[in-house]
């Protein structure tokens, strides 16, 4: 039986999403709804299908567990640790941090005592995972990430007039006291502060007269897509508050549990742990829960590690290293006729994002072209030749 099925994922259709990329690399017709996420794993919400099997992933590997996964990542996790994802942002996503894996086994349990159902919407823990994650940018890319050092932070408040009245707060209460001091102000107090922000550089925005370096522009851009009701997003703060970084094609960002970031635009490749657990922090018509919230973000300032990845020897492979145990991704890189070898120790899930190759497993061949992708089972001797230039992403465990 061989060790490689060809996997189709499952498209999300969340309101932040594109309307092309996701239907372009997959080559199927779009239809007038988003396209946000690509899916290629085992979660039970949205699983793959093996083709071969025309199976569920995760029914499949739960059917030989230690086979599928290999006997070290099957008793350290029990089930595919990761969840690879393709994204396309066009709206910016809600500010999120993800709990530690000690917090989320607590929270978790904390909410089933009380009786909340998973699906409920004030629910925080889905599950009792935690949820790093590393994205590498498959377009120009921006994002939130961590909170900017302390001179930068008041060189900010301080050309912001509107929040130049915050640097009191923040050289006396720290990161911690501006941020619970902003989360926890009222409606009112929000929309004194705020409203001439907005009122200011809204018309900059319209007019095309902000470049995206600039708080400002998203701060607008936040106005525009969360505050239709009239109600000003508290999470606006924090786009003044946090780390602006632009992400070039194949570079990688990692984000452990703690920092706080949103993603804002721009396409991904994105790997993360097997959870939904998501604390948010504004921007977003979904539930904010200030106090769990405040217990879990790092307040701390941030430098942005921006990644190129580690080439491999073979000088085909480029691996971003992340401390996370979950997962690694890299990225695989053909010119037409090379090949790349391998053998998997646990589970594999590779997609092509650009050209044609065959893959060879024992006595089976599988040709792949844009936007398929592949499910490689533990101790599979295998081999892609690219058939046409080629780029592949690949997820799996270290």
């Amino acid at each position: 039986m061989s060790k490689v099925h060809a996997l189709k994922g499952k498209i999300q259709n969340y309101a932040w999403g594109g309307s092309s990329y996701i239907p372009q690399l997959l080559s199927i017709k779009a239809e007038e709804k988003p396209y946000a996420e690509y899916w290629l794993g085992a979660h039970v919400n949205a699983p793959a299908i093996l083709d071969s099997e025309n199976s569920p992933l995760n029914e499949f590997i739960e059917g030989d567990p230690k086979g599928i996964l290999g006997p070290i990542i099957e008793s350290k996790f029990g089930r595919l640790p990761f969840l690879f994802k393709v994204l396309d942002v066009n709206d910016m996503l809600s500010i999120q941090v993800h709990p530690t894996k000690v917090e989320a086994e607590k929270g978790f349990a904390r909410e089933n005592e009380l009786g909340i159902p998973i699906s409920a919407p004030h629910r925080n823990y889905k599950d009792d995972n935690h949820k790093p994650e590393i994205m590498v940018a498959l377009s120009e890319f921006w994002l939130l990430h961590g909170f900017l050092p302390e001179a930068k932070l008041k060189e900010t408040l301080a050309d912001t007039r509107e929040l130049s009245h915050l640097i009191a707060v923040f050289e006396s209460g720290g990161y911690k006291g501006l941020y619970q001091t902003v989360m926890e102000e009222s409606d009112d107090t929000t929309e004194k502060v705020l409203r001439p922000l907005i009122e200011r550089v809204l018309p900059k925005y319209e007019a095309g007269d902000l470049v995206k370096s600039s708080a400002d522009y998203w701060a607008a851009k936040a106005y525009k897509t969360f505050c239709q009701d009239g109600k000003l997003d508290k999470g606006i703060y924090s786009i003044y508050f946090f780390n602006i970084v632009k992400v070039n094609p194949g570079e990688a960002v990692f984000q452990d549990a703690g920092i706080p970031h949103a993603y804002m635009e721009g396409q991904n490749m994105e790997l993360m742990a097997n959870s939904d657990n998501v604390l948010r922090g504004g921007l977003t018509p979904k539930h904010v829960d200030v106090p769990e919230l405040l217990k879990h973000v790092a307040f701390e300032e941030t430098h942005p590690n921006i990644m190129q990845g580690e080439l491999q020897a073979d000088g085909l492979e480029r691996i971003y290293k992340s401390p996370a145990p979950d997962f690694e991704l890299s990225k695989i890189e053909l010119k037409s006729g090379e090949v790349y070898e391998h053998t998997s120790t646990t589970s594999e899930i590779i997609i092509v994002l650009d050209g044609e190759v065959t893959m060879k497993e024992s006595k089976n061949e599988l040709d792949r072209v844009r936007g398929e992708a592949v499910f490689i089972a533990a101790n599979a001797e295998y081999e892609i030749k690219a058939t046409a230039p080629a780029i592949l992403y690949k997820a799996t465990a270290p």
